[in-house]
């Protein structure tokens, strides 16, 4: 078993000249298998597996490494004028960078840690794609189809060859605008697989349903009743081969696109509360304002004409509501901006004090009834809020 195996693999490998291009698929496929039991291993948090690379707490990412072996790779091949050992071991070391590129593909398409979100899966298939595609090239396939400088049977030469090459560009093309993009893209490898994606119907969220379904409804309806027969079967197989092969990504990971919009929402809420808080705050304040002014004239009737600034400083009723405002914020209450009677004078439990408490003697005590009637004391109050008793006189 072993001899026929080494025996193939001098005939095939060997003596066609593929020893460089198979290293690179042995590489590209260790180099992903290993890297992502790598980071599994991270993930389950196993003590005695050594962790990230974090000198000096900057988190270098493994396709760094990935860009150092491709580096070495490609321009090892160039000085080396692709003369044997070397083109050998620069394409092994090709294959490994293209494997710890490939892995963190999303990233670098994201320009964000996506690596274990649903966005992350799309390194998995970059990495598919190019071990498909290495192995395609591998077994004597070449895209398109076709060899540079071979010729057609009837003998038509370079314009035959042109017409391959662009007849089955053009219906990859296609298969890719219906949403089979793994159909178009191993189509170009693989003559006659992008054709049968091309005559078959498009997937309804491709450009080319948009494009042409829209004004042909039982077609896009077959295409919606097939997507849900067929292809939703087909994609919980690739994901589930796919969670099997690199892991299963995080449910909502704290950067993922769902999460952001429930931030967004909650913060549009908390908005919209503040904006109300303020929009009544404002109209609050509004309405103060138009009490203070429509009281002005009685408010200046009250005030004597040759009364001065100090006249008015020591004036024993503003004094009185000065004294009844402090009260007020220190017993807790909110501050009350509602006009006051001109008819009330004089301080707090004095004689000449007109004004009543709740219980209806002078400064808040009990016995005789409030100078100023219930239809007088409405007229002042702020519309939507009822007045609280006040509290008793602090002594």
């Amino acid at each position: 078993m072993t001899g026929m195996l080494l025996d193939g693999y001098r005939t095939h490998i060997v003596a066609a000249h593929k020893q460089p291009l198979f290293l690179l698929l042995v590489g590209f496929i260790c180099s992903f298998v290993m890297i992502r039991f790598s980071v599994r291993m991270i993930r389950a948090k196993v003590r005695w597996w050594p962790g990230n690379i974090t000198p000096g707490g900057l988190h270098i990412h493994h396709m760094v490494f990935g860009l150092g072996f491709l580096l070495v790779g490609g321009i090892g091949v160039f000085a080396a004028n692709g003369g044997h050992p070397w083109i050998d071991w620069f394409g092994l070391a090709f294959g490994i960078g293209c494997g710890l590129v490939l892995d963190e593909f999303a990233l670098i398409l994201h320009l964000d840690d996506v690596y274990w979100s649903e966005q992350g899966r799309k390194s998995v298939d970059a990495v598919i794609l190019g071990i498909l595609g290495t192995a395609l090239l591998l077994t004597g396939y070449v895209p398109l189809g076709v060899v540079p400088g071979q010729t057609t049977a009837a003998g038509s030469g370079r314009w035959g060859l042109v017409a391959v090459i662009t007849v089955n560009a053009l219906v990859s093309v296609v298969t890719l605008l219906k949403g089979k993009v793994w159909t178009g893209l191993l189509g170009m490898l693989v003559p006659g697989l992008s054709w049968i994606g091309a005559v078959r119907l498009a997937r309804p969220s491709s450009p080319w349903a948009r494009w042409w379904y829209s004004g042909r409804p039982r077609r896009a309806a077959r295409a919606l009743r097939r997507e849900r027969l067929l292809h939703q079967r087909a994609d919980r197989a690739r994901t589930w081969l796919f969670d099997l092969i690199a892991g299963a990504p995080d449910k909502v990971p704290a950067h993922h696109t769902a999460t952001h919009r429930v931030a967004e929402r909650m913060a549009a809420r908390a908005t919209a509360h503040l904006d109300a808080h303020a929009a009544r705050a404002l109209a609050r304040r509004s309405a103060r304002l138009a009490d203070r002014r429509s009281s002005g004239p009685a408010q200046s009737a009250a005030v004597p004409a040759g009364a001065t600034a100090a006249t008015i400083a020591t004036d024993p009723a503003r004094q009185g509501r000065a004294q009844q405002r402090r009260r007020t914020v220190r017993a807790g209450r909110s501050r009350g901006y509602s006009v006051r009677p001109a008819t009330r004078i004089g301080r707090p439990g004095t004689a000449g004090d007109t004004r009543r408490g709740e219980g209806g003697s002078p400064g808040g005590g009990h016995g005789e009834p409030s100078a100023v009637g219930p239809e007088a004391r409405s007229a002042f109050r702020h519309p939507g809020h009822p007045r609280l008793p006040h509290p008793a006189l602090r002594r």
